[in-house]
């Protein structure tokens, strides 16, 4: 019975995970979603500040307290090491459906394309970002980054056993592809209204500081073999460092 329930709330926090992405496409991109990033009636300057930073913080704080090992060993002493994962999901995700929610829209135009083909070309940007984020999810294994593994592991009967540090495709031009596919999306906006800009500013700021600590925690982690991958692959921009300059 036990691993039945594990199994079904693993399963059941990434169907919550999953759908919660879907939507923030739609809410970044003012995509068909009931609620976009611009949707709805604009409060005073001030108030739709404070709530959208207090917002942006809630998230940003579960999303790396949560995150990191200390916690981790802390949190695990409650609840089952199989879950841990599955947990961190859900909670991620309870988060962003809270700032779907509770956005105020803040619609002053910031910037509007209106040559259709540059336009075009920006919405080919966004959706490059929500494909690269994806795909780079399943890069390095899609279920155990989303708690899927660890349950269904649990279920079986099976002991855990880490992934391991691999760096596949995109991983071999940028550390980190996911956070960089977030940040084409969230910038590449036709149309940038204060809000959106408040949101793509915040977010990048924060994939800035939560990449720090990540990699803090990989360092020490996987030692050396991270230590030569920073110093070969660049963290964000898919260009040569300077070792693969001169080695070709």
């Amino acid at each position: 019975m036990m691993r039945a329930l594990v199994l079904l709330y693993g399963i059941l926090s990434y169907c919550i995970f999953f759908a919660t992405f879907l939507y923030a496409i739609g809410f970044v991109g003012n995509l068909i979603v009931p609620k976009g990033i611009d949707a709805g009636d604009p409060a005073s300057l001030a108030v739709s500040l404070a709530v959208n930073l207090g917002l942006l913080s809630i998230f940003a704080v579960q999303h790396s307290v949560m995150a990191r090992p200390g916690f981790k060993r802390w949190w695990t002493r409650f609840v089952p090491q199989a879950i841990e994962r599955s947990t961190y999901v859900l909670a991620s995700s309870i988060a962003l459906i809270l700032l779907f929610w509770l956005w105020r829209p803040m619609t002053t135009i910031f910037w509007d394309i209106e040559p259709a083909p540059a336009r075009l070309a920006v919405w080919g940007l966004f959706w490059l970002g929500w494909v690269t984020v994806l795909v780079a999810t399943f890069l390095i294994n899609h279920f155990d980054l989303f708690g899927l593994r660890q349950v269904y592991l649990f279920a079986t009967g099976r002991p855990y056993t880490p992934v391991g540090f691999r760096t596949p495709a995109l991983h071999k031009v940028v550390r980190h592809p996911i956070m960089l596919g977030f940040l084409i999306a969230f910038w590449a906006a036709p149309t940038m209204t204060v809000g959106h800009l408040l949101f793509s500013a915040v977010t990048t700021a924060y994939v800035l500081l939560a990449i720090q600590l990540e990699e803090r925690d990989l360092v020490t982690f996987y030692g050396e073999d991270y230590r030569a991958y920073r110093r070969q692959v660049r963290m964000l921009l898919p260009i040569p460092t300077k070792r693969e300059k001169q080695t070709s």
